[in-house]
C-alpha cells in the first residue's frame, strides 16, 4: 500500500502537487472508510503530525479534503468529497483563465502588431481553446454521471 501510495504521489507531484499533500490526498483516496484522522495519516504515511496539518491544510485551501468532528470526539477526520476529480479541473480551469489574462495583458504590453505580440496572441488563443474544452468535458462529465444513476 505505501509503494502504491509513493507511486501515485510521484505522478501528482509531477503535475504540480506538493510532495506531503500529494501522500495524504492518496492516502485519503485509497482509505476504505473515507476518512482519515491526522494519527491515522501520521501513521500510514510515516510522516509527522506537524506534516499532517501542513499537508491537509493546503488540501482544504483547494477544496480537495474537508475537515469533519464527529460529535462526541475530539479528533478531526479528513475526507475528500466525491466529485473531487473535476474540482480538479475546474482549478486547473481557474489557473488557465489566470494565464490567459496576463498573456493578454502582454499583448497590450508588446503591441498586438509585434513579434511578441503575435507569440503572446497564439497563446492566448490556446488557452482560451483549453478552457473552452475543459468546460465541455465537465458538462459532458455531469450529464454523464446523471445517465449512469438512471
Amino acid at each position: 500500500m505505501f509503494g502504491y501510495i509513493e507511486r501515485f504521489a510521484t505522478v501528482l507531484m509531477a503535475a504540480g502537487f506538493p510532495p506531503m499533500p500529494a501522500r495524504v490526498f492518496v492516502a485519503l483516496l485509497i482509505a476504505d472508510s473515507g476518512r482519515l484522522t491526522a494519527a491515522e495519516l501520521a501513521g500510514m504515511l510515516r510522516i509527522s503530525p506537524a506534516a499532517v496539518s501542513g499537508a491537509v491544510r493546503y488540501l482544504i485551501q483547494l477544496g480537495l479534503v474537508h475537515k469533519e468532528r464527529v460529535p462526541g470526539s475530539r479528533r478531526d477526520y479528513y475526507w475528500m468529497p466525491g466529485n473531487m476529480w473535476d474540482d480538479m479541473l475546474r482549478l486547473r480551469d481557474q489557473v488557465m483563465a489566470r494565464w490567459s489574462a496576463l498573456v493578454r495583458e502582454g499583448i497590450d504590453l508588446v503591441g498586438p502588431d509585434t513579434a511578441a505580440g503575435a507569440r503572446l496572441a497564439e497563446q492566448a488563443a490556446f488557452l482560451d481553446f483549453a478552457s473552452a474544452e475543459v468546460a465541455g468535458v465537465l458538462t459532458r462529465w455531469k450529464q454523464y454521471r446523471a445517465d449512469m444513476e438512471t
